[in-house]
This record gives structure tokens, sequence and C-alpha cells, in this order.
């Protein structure tokens, strides 16, 4: 399940109340970004169930998209215990994600 995010409040306390967590931050009007996200989620949900999945619209929140320095979508953010590990944005690979999320996430995890 994706969930939203709808204001900066939301989103710090997203990153603080999760030890994995993966935002995707696109819009509805890109179509790549349309494409990704249910690949994405199906990557999580087989391989890295600790992971949540939350989605920012960059267009509807425009100040969370600026306050992480996002300017081009898709772009993913990967958090583990409220820090950052991982900013992907534009092309993005499945597999080339999955072994970068990998090692961390077993440390993390296991």
């Amino acid at each position: 399940m994706i969930n939203t995010i709808t204001s900066i409040e939301d989103y710090n306390k997203t990153i603080e109340n999760n030890p994995g967590l993966l935002v995707y931050f696109s819009h509805e009007k890109c179509n790549v970004c349309k494409v990704l996200k249910p690949k994405i989620a199906e990557l999580l949900q087989k391989n890295f169930p600790n992971i949540k999945m939350y989605y920012s619209d960059t267009v509807i929140n425009p100040e969370i998209a600026a306050q992480n320095s996002i300017f081009t979508v898709p772009t993913i953010l990967i958090f583990f215990d409220g820090k950052e590990f991982l900013r992907k944005s534009r092309n993005i690979g499945i597999e080339e994600l999955r072994k970068e999320i990998e090692r961390p996430y077993h440390l993390m995890f296991d």
C-alpha cells in the first residue's frame, strides 16, 4: 500500500516514525512515473517488506519537493533510521535499485 504525504509536517513525522522509508516524488502528468510507481511498490513488497512507501505530488505539494531539492520527477528518496541513504532521479532501474537497497536493508532488519 502506498500512502500519500500532504504536508511538510506529515513528511517529517513519516521520516521519524519509519525505520525504513521510500518517498516517491512525481506528479500526475508524468507518464514514466505512472509506469514506474507500481514496479517500485512491487519490488518493496517482494524483497523489502519493512520499507514503507509514500508518495508526494510535486505539483500539489511543491514545498515538500523544494525542501528536499527535488527538481525532476520521478525522484525517490530512501531513508534508514531517519537518515537519507539513497537518492535516485529520472532513469531508475528496478534491478539496480534492488541491489543498492539489499545490503543496508539486511544489515538493518536481519
